[in-house]
């Protein structure tokens, strides 16, 4: 009995023996080894022994990249505002030997250095620079943390902004000045449109006007033509028919009717050309009166011959004048 129990407590002190000898690391971690209390090396990913009861692992270090959220800080800007900023720091345990032997508490002492630099950055300007200028307040953070950390075997990759929150005072404020911005710029975006639109009409109305020019001129000049051209052929029929006075002036009489058309002609005046016409028309008349005269008597009815005693006479006219 005594044997099987000496025999079952060598067995578990070689699987404890075993356990503190063979060591497995995982992938994207490292293992610090103290001998004696001293540093002595740096286990890699994969399958390792240790010296049980001489070399001790410490935890093992995250070779990852890692995310540290930052609670909002209170900061003064150089214009005197309050603002609470919160950042988000990303970094990286480049040496697990400094990470654990160079500094005791990593994540307070990047956060008090964030914060501490976070103020003086910010202490240099202005609440407007600091809300448009996250980029450069980044960059600058980046720069003066990863100098810090460099010694402690820890890369900073980025550092961001994430909120920067003014007093609500200053919220209101900027909200009013915002809303007047809009409104500034609506109004001259209506009145930059009223002014093309006023521009686009009085050009259309210029080169309509132009146009409507140009169509009556053409009007106009086709108008002339065409009356300059019946004119011309009316002329040239007239020299080519050869007309006699008694046609022209039969034609003059024809053109009164339509010189006394119209309710405002109440004077009437007769051209010189027009006395000369109605000369013409009486001699033409007379000429037809003395040729009926000349003409000889039809025939009687009792034998065909006219009387002897000569032409008829035509008794005398009655009245006071006989």
């Amino acid at each position: 009995m005594v044997a099987l129990i000496v025999i079952i407590v060598v067995v578990l002190f070689a699987l404890f023996v075993a356990a503190r000898t063979i060591r497995v690391i995982p992938q994207a971690r490292a293992g610090v080894v103290e001998r004696l209390g001293r540093y002595h090396r740096t286990l890699e990913p994969g399958l390792t022994l240790v010296t049980p009861f001489i070399e001790r692992v410490r935890p093992l270090v995250d070779l990852r990249e890692q995310v540290v959220n930052f609670a909002p800080q209170s900061v003064i800007t150089e214009d005197n505002v309050v603002v609470g900023i919160e950042t988000v720091l990303y970094f990286t345990i480049t040496d697990p030997r400094s990470a654990t032997y160079e500094i005791a508490n990593p994540l307070q002492a990047i956060e008090q250095l964030t914060v501490t630099t976070l103020r003086n950055v910010i202490g240099g300007l202005t609440l407007e620079a600091t809300l448009t200028s996250r980029e450069n307040v980044n960059a600058e953070l980046r720069t003066v943390l990863d100098e810090a950390t460099g010694k402690w075997g820890i890369r900073i990759n980025r550092v961001e902004i994430k909120s920067v929150d003014p007093p609500p005072d200053i919220k209101t404020a900027m909200e009013k000045q915002m809303r007047a911005e809009r409104d500034r710029r609506a109004a001259i975006l209506t009145a930059e449109g009223e002014k093309q639109s006023q521009i686009l009409t009085a050009e259309g109305a210029k080169q309509a006007a132009v146009l409507t020019a140009e169509g009556e001129r053409q009007a106009a000049i086709l108008r002339a033509e065409g009356e300059a051209k019946a004119i011309d052929t009316v002329f040239s029929a007239i020299h080519e028919g050869k007309p006699d006075r008694e046609l022209l002036s039969y034609e003059y009489l024809k053109m009164l009717p339509q010189l006394a058309e119209g309710d405002a002609n109440k004077v009437f005046v007769v051209p010189s050309e027009f006395a000369d016409a109605f000369g013409g028309i009486g001699e033409t008349l007379r000429r037809g009166v003395d040729a009926g005269r000349r003409a000889p008597a039809p025939p009687h009815e009792d034998g065909g011959k006219a009387p002897r005693g000569g032409p008829e006479q035509l008794p005398p006219p009655s009245g006071k004048g006989q």
